[in-house]
């Protein structure tokens, strides 16, 4: 997963996705959700200091800039629960 730096909302939600030295404006509402992580599949025991297990998502729908005839594209960000930074998961997909 690719690293990105993410600006949010007063109430947390993603605004802005800086990726390559480029900013991503959100223009669709983002959608939030939340995923049990399975940490079981990589280590015998559960990391220490971690005493959550669900990760937060975010679906985005993000335009380059402030430029109206870029395209939309969707992206999934995750946030890093240890240290409160963001990652972008899977591929990109453009809106029609």
């Amino acid at each position: 997963m690719e690293h990105v730096y993410v600006h949010t909302t007063e109430h947390g939600a993603p605004s802005v996705v800086v990726r390559g030295q480029r900013e991503w404006q959100i223009v669709v509402e983002p959608v939030r959700w939340f995923e049990r992580v399975a940490w079981w599949e990589q280590t015998r025991r559960m990391p220490r200091g971690q005493g959550r297990v669900d990760i937060e998502v975010w679906q985005v729908q993000v335009r380059l800039g402030t430029n109206a005839q870029s395209s939309l594209a969707t992206w999934e960000l995750v946030r890093d629960g240890s240290g409160g930074g963001w990652r972008l998961r899977g591929e990109e997909v453009v809106a029609a």
